[in-house]
C-alpha cells in the first residue's frame, strides 16, 4: 500500500497494512496558497516585546521571541464596520500553485489543503476573544453577517483544492477551554452548525475529507461534527476526552481520531515506560488494527518544555506495534 493508499483505508476503517504516521516518513503532505495579504513577520517593538500583523490586518503582540503570541487589537474595531472592511482575497485562484505542485512532488501522499479554521476562529481575531464571545450573545444578526461573508470566502478556498487535486481540507479552530466549550452548546448547534454543514457539505461533494484540530475540551459537539461532516479529528490531549469516549464515537461514526501521546498528561510523566505504554492502549482502543486512527507526532516540543526524546519513544513504539498482523481479524 502507498501512503496515501493507508490514510484512505484509515478513514475507511478497511484495514490498513499499518498505522497511519504524521511522523518521520510521514504519509501525509500539507499544502496551502501563496497570497500577498497584509501579514508581516514578527519584529521587536522595544523591551522584550514583539509585534506582528497577520493576513487579516489584526495586530498580534508576544512577549518573547519563540511563542505565538495574542492579538491585541482586531482589525474590525466595530461590527458596522464590516461594509468597509475587504476579507484577503485567500481564494485566488492564481495563488494555488503550490499547492498543485505539492500535488504532483507527491502523487503517492495524501495531500491536505489548510484552512484557517472556520467563521468562528477568523472572527474571534477579528474582533479579539472577549469582545467577540459578548458580539455573539448581544448582536447576532451582526455576528452572522461576519460569518456568512467569512463562510463564502472558506467555501472558495475548498473549490481551489478540488481544483488542485487535494484529497482533504484541514480546519484549524480551538473550540474548548480543559473544561468545556467555550460557548454554549445550543449557541453553538444554532449559529455554528449549519455552517459546518454548508462547509463539510460542499468538501464531501467535492471529493475531500474534512479534518479539524481542536484544543481543549469539545466533547459536547463531537456527535455534531461527525454529522456535520468531519471524518477527522486531531486532538493532542487525547485523554482529556478519555480514550474509551473516543472510541464509542468511532463505533458510532466511524470517525478518524489523529493523536500524539497526550502532550499535557502521558509525555510529561518522562517514563519511558509510561509512554510507551499509553501509545499501545491508544493503538489497542483506537486503532485495533482496523483504522480509525493516525499516529501523531507535536510538532512544537519546546512548548510543552520536553525534550524530543520523549515523543521519540512514543513514535517508536506506534511503529514497533502499529502493524495489521498484530491485529488479526
Amino acid at each position: 500500500m502507498t501512503p496515501r493508499d493507508i490514510v484512505v483505508a484509515t478513514l475507511s476503517y478497511d484495514r490498513p497494512e499499518r498505522v497511519a504516521r504524521s511522523f518521520g516518513d510521514a504519509d501525509m503532505v500539507f499544502a496551502g496558497p501563496s497570497i500577498k495579504t497584509a501579514a508581516t513577520d514578527w519584529h521587536p517593538v522595544g523591551g522584550a516585546r514583539w509585534e506582528r500583523t497577520d493576513e487579516w490586518g489584526n495586530l498580534w503582540a508576544r512577549v518573547d521571541a519563540s511563542s505565538k503570541g495574542e492579538v491585541i487589537h482586531g482589525v474590525l474595531d466595530r461590527l458596522d464596520a464590516l461594509d468597509d472592511y475587504e476579507l484577503p482575497r485567500l481564494d485566488d485562484p492564481a495563488g494555488y500553485e503550490p499547492v498543485r505542485r505539492v500535488r504532483l512532488d507527491h502523487p503517492d501522499r495524501y495531500v491536505v489543503g489548510g484552512l484557517p479554521g472556520f467563521a468562528f476562529n477568523i472572527a474571534r481575531k477579528l474582533r479579539r476573544l472577549d469582545v467577540y464571545l459578548t458580539d455573539l450573545l448581544a448582536d447576532r444578526p451582526a455576528v452572522a453577517a461576519l460569518h456568512d461573508r467569512i463562510d463564502d470566502l472558506l467555501a472558495g478556498m475548498i473549490r481551489r483544492y478540488a481544483e488542485c487535486g487535494c484529497d482533504a481540507v484541514m480546519i484549524t479552530e480551538d473550540w474548548g477551554t480543559q473544561q468545556h466549550l467555550l460557548i454554549d452548546p445550543a449557541l453553538w448547534r444554532d449559529e455554528f452548525a449549519p455552517r459546518f454543514d454548508r462547509l463539510c457539505g460542499l468538501a464531501r461533494s467535492l471529493g475531500l475529507s474534512v479534518w479539524m484540530h481542536s484544543c481543549g475540551q469539545i466533547e459536547a459537539i463531537v456527535p455534531d461534527l461527525m454529522t456535520a461532516g468531519v471524518d477527522c479529528l486531531q486532538f493532542d490531549q487525547p485523554e482529556l476526552h478519555g480514550l474509551e469516549t473516543l472510541a464509542a464515537h468511532q463505533d458510532r461514526g466511524r470517525i478518524t481520531f489523529w493523536c500524539p501521546v497526550d502532550i499535557q498528561k502521558t509525555l510529561q510523566s518522562r517514563d519511558e515506560a509510561v509512554i510507551r505504554a499509553a501509545a499501545r492502549r491508544m493503538l489497542d482502543t483506537l486503532w485495533r488494527g482496523r483504522g480509525g486512527f493516525i499516529a501523531g507526532f507535536y510538532g512544537d516540543n519546546a512548548s510543552i518544555g520536553l525534550d524530543p526524546v520523549w515523543q521519540d519513544h512514543a513514535c517508536d513504539e506506534f511503529l514497533r506495534a502499529g502493524i495489521a498482523d498484530n491485529y488479526p481479524e
